[in-house]
């Protein structure tokens, strides 16, 4: 994985397709345009998709992957298999992991080779060379700053983790999330210890889905976890006592139960239920959230008579095959979804999706009709469009996936939704609901 270029280009209409050579070094091709896929179907993205490459992005070296690009002169599209400065050496395809707050509109276009290992569990997003930099295909969806890279002060970030330790080692949170800020690079876990925006609150060790890409625990070995999950439950009192301090003074304060490091909150309801109780006693400043499945409504209706503000429902696909065959869910239904977002909405509480976004199949037909028969009987107030961290390829076969009518297009789905539904909301991050909180930093 590199991110250099050894020759530059002048300027062209359209990005050049980028590639890595034997050494790892990125570079861009003389001639041939670089390209995007859709559910693994190559496209050509329109120029007005293209933006460079946002700070705090990463570009990958795909292996075993050939990378695909576009001969203008041909009109067709082109498999490279050799270096074109050096046809003797191999090349792979290369792909943008795309900074937090923008959501990917082209998966980046390769011809998987026989044998090839499962990607990891990142996004691979379109990306190519144009102007003297990198571009890739994306769109700006949520203008709060909270994990932009260049918001981060990381002695900071190693200096209060540090200083919590000594203080608080006897909260188990504070050392396994010092291990997720330092160790992980867990934006949330170091905004936890910047004291601003939103801070993890991770409590359950076990979970009732079994997620293809879940990040945490991966029982199969062909595909590995990012990272390592929670092996206790705290207590409401440990738990209370991260959160309290976070809420009272953090600008725009949330906190928020269900995290990559863990399984599925919710099963710890009681716990959760306590600890939120805590939490109100001593503050009502700031938001208290959930990210979950929403498996279990009646416990996310406890949870919000107890004083939870919001709740974030995490889902692949609104076609409820397509969901089943990737979360794999236990004891639940995907009917348990809807009505853990209108027990929140009854309430008068606030509810997000967690959608995640594969071009060509998020924003085909069948899933955007899908997509909006849930937000019309959900009244969900916010759609968070996040990148689905995981190998396309892999996923579609795994799912069973099989295109049902035309694909409309990333950007023009999100059109779609905001013509269809005014007061809905499209973003990246939970919010804060609490308008004393103070003021939100965002991306100028």
């Amino acid at each position: 994985m590199r991110r250099n270029t050894t020759r530059t280009t002048a300027p062209c209409r359209s990005p050049l397709l980028l590639y890595a050579d034997e050494k790892g070094r990125i570079l861009e091709h003389p001639r041939l345009e670089a390209t995007g896929a859709d559910a693994g179907r190559w496209c050509r993205p329109s120029v007005a998709d293209w933006i460079p490459l946002p700070e705090g992005s990463e570009v990958f070296r795909l292996p075993m992957r050939l990378p695909v690009g576009f001969d203008r002169r041909k009109k067709r599209f082109e498999v490279l298999s050799r270096d074109p400065y050096d046809p003797r050496r191999s090349v792979n395809a290369v792909a943008a992991f795309v900074a937090p707050a923008h959501t990917q509109l082209h998966s980046a276009a390769y011809q998987t080779l026989p044998g090839a290992p499962v990607l990891p569990l990142f996004a691979y997003t379109a990306v190519g060379w144009m102007d003297g930099g990198f571009v890739t295909t994306a769109l700006r969806v949520d203008p709060d700053r909270r994990q932009d890279f260049t918001t981060f002060d990381l002695e900071a970030v190693q200096e209060n983790a540090r200083r919590r330790l000594a203080g608080e080692s006897h909260n188990r949170l504070i050392p396994h999330l010092a291990k997720c800020a330092l160790t992980y690079a867990c934006p949330a876990a170091r905004n936890l210890f910047l004291n601003r925006w939103e801070a993890p609150l991770p409590t359950s060790p076990a979970c009732n889905a079994r997620c293809l890409g879940c990040i945490s625990l991966q029982e199969t070995g062909e595909i590995p976890a990012s990272q390592e999950r929670i092996r206790f439950v705290p207590t409401p009192e440990e738990i209370a006592a991260v959160a309290v301090p976070h809420l009272k003074t953090a600008p725009r304060a949330v906190v928020s139960f269900g995290q990559g490091c863990e399984g599925e909150p919710l099963l710890q309801g009681d716990t959760l239920r306590e600890a939120v109780r805590i939490m109100r006693r001593e503050t009502g400043r700031g938001t208290i959230n959930c990210n979950t499945n929403g498996s279990l409504p009646d416990v996310v209706s406890r949870l919000v008579g107890a004083g939870l503000d919001s709740i974030r429902v995490s889902i692949n696909s609104c076609r409820p095959r397509y969901y089943n065959a990737y979360y794999n869910p236990r004891g639940y239904r995907f009917d348990d979804l809807k009505r853990s977002i209108q027990a929140v909405k009854a309430a008068g509480g606030f509810a997000s999706l967690n959608y995640f976004v594969l071009p060509g199949f998020s924003d085909e037909a069948s899933e955007a009709a899908a997509l909006f028969d849930f937000v019309r009987e959900t009244g969900v107030d916010l759609i968070q469009m996040r990148n689905f961290n995981i190998d396309p390829e892999w996923l579609l076969e795994a799912i069973g996936h099989r295109r049902e009518g035309k694909v409309i297009g990333v950007r023009r789905l999100m059109q779609r939704l905001q013509d269809e539904f005014p007061g809905l909301r499209l973003g990246y991050f939970n919010p804060c609901l609490d308008p004393d909180a103070g003021s939100i930093l965002t991306h100028p």
